[in-house]
């Protein structure tokens, strides 16, 4: 099979779909990999490291999406990506279909095969290619919340962990899932006072066991988020339904009653965000001020972090895109459940539920799609 990765460009974006080391390997199994020219120049890889892994350089992303049979990349495909895209050609990235009607029709009309990072399952439930990014976007928020409250920013001028005979800051986590321990777990660190709601009893006493009186576990309600986040100086918003749009479960009315300079950072963006006030920015502009409080709503948090970001991807996605290039997407969905799981369109058609009633299409069976 021949493997294309054409350079990202969404703003401030620098992860690149495949890292030299993962070329290597896919050239190893008899595959044939092209990368669009300088893909990996914004964490350090040149032209001639993927050269000498075995790949061929494209001098531009038409040429790679016009060549290949399978598209590897990191973020959803923009307008100018997604009208090259071809019948029968498999796209390998994160999507977030559910808010982005745009995208999802640029999907349809293509007749490609767009496989989503975000719902590919393993045997445990879990989400095997969105937990790598869940955990750095989960660290990132505490750092980028410790920064946005700092007055320059137009924060409260709060020390997240305070200093000896002065409070600490009060950090409430929307999610205990991925990324919402991961930020509690960077929040702890930083000697904050941190509470994580989550309507999972199981996972909140999981966390209880994890952390112990450190951390505070609360049940997820109405008129407990309210209370917590009324309260609150950085609320973390780290709520994931697989493949669908994010639930609002932060109201307008409860940031306007937080205190003036109280930071809300929304990981949930990419799904619509969980915050009301909350709207997509970018890292060229990652902050705005909404009801008196600061919104960071960065919709790529981790290419922020982008060579330590392209790395953990890849160690999660090498599996997946073996068996896609070994045996053809047919056959490597029909014998994968959990791979099966991250097919979101295929030949005109939506294929995963949560997207379909999101975006309000008519939803066709993966297997009925590909005849599997």
């Amino acid at each position: 099979m021949l493997i294309g990765v054409p350079k990202e460009i969404k703003v401030e974006e620098y992860r690149v779909g495949l890292v030299p080391g993962t070329v290597r390997e896919l050239v190893h199994h008899g595959h044939r990999v092209t990368i669009e020219t300088n893909a990996g120049g914004g964490i350090g890889f040149t032209d001639d490291d993927y050269r000498n892994a075995g790949a061929e350089i494209a001098d531009s992303a038409e040429e790679v999406f016009a060549k290949a049979d399978m598209v590897v990349k990191v973020k959803e495909p923009l307008e100018r990506e997604y009208r090259q895209l071809r019948e029968g050609q498999v796209l390998f990235t994160y999507l977030h279909l559910a808010p982005d009607l745009a995208q999802t029709q640029g999907l349809i009309d293509s007749g490609c095969i767009a496989i989503a990072y975000e719902t590919v399952t393993d045997a445990g439930g879990g989400l095997p290619l969105l937990a790598p990014m869940s955990e750095v976007a989960g660290r990132m928020s505490v750092q980028v919340g410790a920064h946005c409250l700092e007055k320059e920013q137009g924060g409260s001028g709060m020390l997240l962990g305070g200093v000896p005979g002065v409070a600490a800051a009060h950090v409430v986590v929307i999610g205990g899932g991925v990324s919402g321990t991961n930020a509690a777990r960077m929040a702890m660190g930083m000697e904050a006072h941190v509470t994580v709601i989550d309507i999972n009893l199981g996972q909140l006493y999981a966390l209880d066991l994890q952390f112990g009186p450190m951390l505070n576990t609360i049940f997820s309600t109405v008129d407990n988020i309210e209370s917590h986040v009324i309260g609150a100086d950085l609320v973390i918003g780290a709520v994931l339904v697989p493949g669908a749009a994010a639930p609002k479960l932060v109201t307008r009315e409860m940031v306007k009653r937080m205190r003036p300079g109280s930071v809300l950072v929304d990981i949930a963006i990419d799904q619509g965000g969980c915050f009301e006030t909350s709207r997509p920015t970018t890292h060229a502009k990652p902050t705005y001020v909404a009801e008196g409080a600061v919104h960071y709503c960065v919709t790529n948090m981790p290419g922020a972090v982008a060579r330590t970001s392209t790395f953990a991807l890849n160690n999660a996605t090498l599996p997946f895109t073996l068996a896609l290039a070994d045996k053809g997407h047919r056959r490597a969905l029909a014998e994968d459940p959990h791979l099966k799981q991250g097919l979101n369109v295929a030949g005109g058609k939506v294929t995963y539920k949560a997207v379909a009633k999101a975006l309000d299409l008519p939803y066709t069976a993966p297997e009925e799609a590909l005849a599997l």
